[in-house]
């Protein structure tokens, strides 16, 4: 056994953990989407907290696999981490699906900023028109009947 064995054990656990952590984090950004998309805007408080939580994770383990690269004075980079992982067929395969979930969660988180930016914009325009038919006068009364504008009595007035 080589005196890279247990560094390369200790990587592909890492690994491992980090794809499955990565799995759970892009299911939650799905779950964002979807939330986003149906507009049910309370739900994603509970959500932020959970991805909040879950890149804790993820930040943690990538910690862990750069510590571990630079312990035994390699590169934090991905030609480092396939030499570590070795030469065998499907050798990297752990660090592959590393990669392909990060790229997927991060368009999808791109995805989903464009939607919230989005659903503030539609927000804050339907808050604006709100606000703004609130200072304009009746058209109509009670009664259904028309009213001139500027006639009259104000709300708090006598």
């Amino acid at each position: 056994m080589t005196t890279q064995q247990p560094v390369k054990i200790r990587l592909l656990s890492l690994l491992s953990d980090e794809a499955a952590q990565l799995r759970s984090f892009v299911a939650l950004l799905v779950n964002e989407e979807q939330l986003l998309v149906s507009g049910e805007t309370d739900a994603l408080m509970a959500l932020a907290q959970q991805k909040t939580e879950q890149y804790r994770k993820l930040q943690r383990l990538n910690d862990d696999r750069l510590r571990l690269l630079t312990q035994i004075g390699l590169p934090a980079d991905d030609e480092s981490v396939r030499k570590l992982c070795g030469a065998e067929p499907n050798a990297a395969a752990p660090w592959d699906t590393v990669l392909e979930l990060a790229r997927d969660a991060q368009a999808r988180n791109t995805r989903n900023g464009k939607l919230i930016t989005e659903l503030m914009q539609h927000n804050q325009a339907a808050l604006s028109t709100l606000l703004s038919a609130a200072d304009q006068p009746a058209l109509y009364g009670a009664d259904g009947q028309s009213r001139p504008i500027g006639g009259g009595r104000k709300l708090g007035s006598a």
